[in-house]
């Protein structure tokens, strides 16, 4: 029995080596395996940040666009508010001379009346050769 119990022993102790090689196999395929998931969750995750970062150089753009629009839009209106300004004065020149032309001519004195007609018909023809200049540098 000595000799059969020799060659079960070395009988187990084979399988018990080809256990613990095959468990360590089995060990480095789960670390290679888990090493793997962790790569393809890397990868979704770098995937999904690309995603986002063009996500937002998008909307980045589209901001950009609408803020030079408002920026054109409100150099526009800066010269439309100008323009008005300019109107209004000359608006107010105009009325003065015709305050002062009903003036002259309620008091009888015609010469002054019709110097300062004279005067509101080169203001207003002045105004008018401006206005034409303005509204053929604008097209």
């Amino acid at each position: 029995m000595g000799g059969r119990g020799a060659t079960a022993t070395a009988t187990a102790g084979v399988k018990l080596l080809f256990l613990q090689r095959r468990g360590n196999t089995w060990r480095k395929r789960r670390g290679n395996q888990k090493k793997v998931a962790k790569i393809m969750r890397l990868k979704a995750e770098m995937k999904e940040i690309s995603e986002e970062q063009r996500s937002i150089k998008e909307q980045q753009r589209q901001v950009k666009e609408k803020f030079q629009a408002v920026e054109s839009e409100c150099k526009k209106l800066g010269q439309e508010a100008i323009l008005v300004m300019q109107q209004c004065g000359c608006t107010k020149l105009r009325l003065a001379l015709i305050f002062q032309i009903l003036k002259a001519r309620q008091n009888n004195d015609f010469a002054k009346a019709a110097h300062l007609t004279h005067s509101l018909r080169e203001l207003m023809a002045q105004q008018n050769y401006n206005q034409a200049s303005v509204g053929t540098s604008d097209k």
